[in-house]
Parts: C-alpha cells; structure tokens; sequence
C-alpha cells in the first residue's frame, strides 16, 4: 500500500523523504512527482514501506507533524481513477472539437 504525503516544501529531496520514513521501518520507494516547467517537488510524494503493517505507524506518527516549515497530511494513497483523468471521454478516447 502507498502513503500519500502531502503539504510538503518545495525544497524536500527523495533523500529527505526517505531519512524521516526509515526511522518507522525500511522504505521499498519514494515517488516525488516534478513541475514539468520549474523541475521543482508538487508538494506532494508516495511512499511505500517494505512491510505490511507499518502504514498505520507512520500515518499515526506523521500525519499533521510540522517538518520543513509545513505540516505534513500523511494518509493511505487512494487508487487512481484513470476514468477521470485526463481530457476525452474518460475511456482513453479523445474527441476531435469541431473547427
């Protein structure tokens, strides 16, 4: 299961994700999404712990604590609906706007 942590700084590094999450247990993978224009953090990560149950610890230990000059939202990644994502009719289908 993911975590999502979100209201993060933009100066935080997969590095500095990866130090706090190890001190609740072995981090199997930081995701820290990019500004395609800036090349800077979203403000937002996923984490994955490499074993079942340690979620819950961190969520509880996280969630609402102040690092980097910002209070962290730390909770349970939900699924990603691909039926809302992106433009077109939500079926990976595109419709051609009429000129």
């Amino acid at each position: 299961m993911s975590i999502y942590v979100g209201n993060l700084s933009y100066n935080v590094t997969r590095e500095d994700l990866e130090q706090v999450f190890n001190e609740y247990g072995a981090v199997k993978r930081v995701s820290l999404p990019m500004n395609r224009e800036t090349g800077k953090p979203r403000g937002f990560a996923f984490v994955d712990m490499a074993a079942e149950g340690q979620e819950d610890k961190v969520i509880e230990a996280l969630d609402g604590a102040e690092w980097m000059g910002r209070e962290m939202k730390v909770n349970k990644a939900l699924p990603r609906d691909h039926s809302q994502s992106g433009p077109g009719n939500g079926n990976g289908q595109y419709r051609r706007s009429s000129f």
